[in-house]
């Protein structure tokens, strides 16, 4: 608990109570007191007992500003007369209430033997010394019990409070985590459709641009490429969207479940038609069962693989390599020969680390790198559980 807290949550000193509200309460049994005490002593001692009950009560402001004092002195007070013994009473309890221990039994016990010179000089005569000393006894440990019991109810309950602020506010921010985690991960899913699709776009167009005496039929083609590819974008877009201005984004209900690796072979027919040349190694053979985690991620490495190649290798071939079995995990190898200016849409790179991360999130990995012939290679290890 930080000391903001802890000064916020602290037990009601003189400042929250009330003084005027505490004197008078004080004071009517101080009242009482002087009024039993007048009527059995003798006219002096009386005259004595109206000046302590005032004295007395001028210390209960003393109380409540500095317990330990006024708990002393109003101790010594009940030494001299029973009218004291109230405020001396309160004394214990304010100081068990708002001090240590070891102050309140300062007090307590300056009272208790206060009460003891007391009972020695203006003895009761219906009730023995030791008795008496040993119910007083009793009353001032009774006080200083309670005292300090509810100093400690009030100090653990600012502390559950302050537990329950602290595991609020910790609930909000990991609920702001998943938000920023899940929208992160929409972002990605973003990139990898887009670029996918605006690749597509691209390739199409170009073929379209170099090659203006082709068939109509190929322009036809490559028209219907470019439509929809467009159509697709927009619709995954759209999705997109829609999900970022979601406040419950943090959703796995609300996300969309992505393409596995049963879709790999229509996205490389996507790509061909766009003029893409791929060709696909596929020992696994038809769909096969693989974890939907897994399975989204291996979709994502060759979507992206296969959207590079045509954005930084137009017109290069592909090769495309699946291989692997349950125990010891998917590899995903992909390559291409790399051209010095063949990029039709540039990019920063992080397509390919937001791959790393992905691979990373399911226990794999990806490398990459160009060999010295000048071909680019990607390299994907998933794990695939038996």
């Amino acid at each position: 608990m930080d000391a903001a807290t802890c000064e916020v949550e602290r037990p009601p000193t003189w400042r929250s109570v009330p003084v005027a509200a505490t004197t008078v309460a004080v004071g009517v049994l101080v009242g009482t007191m002087l009024w039993s005490a007048t009527r059995s002593s003798s006219a002096g001692l009386a005259g004595v007992d109206v000046a302590l009950a005032v004295a007395a009560l001028a210390l209960v402001p003393v109380v409540l500003r500095r317990p330990q004092v006024g708990g002393v002195l109003a101790g010594l007070l009940v030494a001299l007369s029973p009218v004291a013994t109230p405020v001396a009473s309160f004394a214990v309890l304010f100081t068990a209430r708002n001090r240590p221990f070891r102050h309140a039994a300062t007090v307590a016990a300056v009272g208790v033997t206060g009460e003891a010179v007391q009972a020695f000089w203006r003895p009761v005569p219906s009730l023995p010394y030791g008795w008496r000393l040993v119910l007083m006894t009793i009353a001032y440990a009774a006080l200083l019990g309670w005292g300090t019991w509810a100093q400690a109810r009030n100090a653990l309950l600012a502390a559950l409070r302050d537990r329950a602020q602290r595991a609020e506010q910790e609930q909000e921010r990991r609920v702001g985590e998943a938000r920023a985690a899940e929208r992160s991960r929409i972002a990605r899913e973003m990139h990898d459709v887009l670029a996918h699709r605006l690749s597509l776009l691209a390739a199409a167009a170009g073929a379209m641009e170099y090659r203006p005496d082709a068939p109509p039929e190929r322009l036809s083609a490559a028209a219907g490429v470019i439509r929809a590819s467009a159509h697709h974008a927009l619709d995954e877009l759209r999705e997109v969207i829609t999900l970022l201005r979601s406040d419950d984004a943090e959703s796995p209900t609300d996300t969309p479940p992505g393409q596995t690796l049963a879709d790999l072979p229509r996205l490389v027919d996507e790509a061909r038609a766009a003029g893409q040349q791929i060709v696909v190694d596929d020992p696994l053979g038809p769909p096969v069962e693989i974890p939907a985690t897994v399975g989204r991620t291996a979709y994502r490495i060759a979507q992206e693989a296969l959207t590079n190649a045509r954005k930084h290798a137009a017109g290069q071939p592909v090769r495309l390599v699946l291989d692997g079995a349950p125990g010891t995990g998917l590899s995903i190898a992909v390559s291409n020969p790399t051209t010095p200016d063949s990029g039709v849409i540039g990019g920063a790179g992080t397509g390919l680390i937001g791959l790393a991360e992905r691979a990373e999130l399911t226990g794999g990995r990806v490398t990459h790198h160009i060999d010295a012939t000048g071909r680019f290679h990607l390299t994907a290890w998933l794990p695939w559980p038996t």
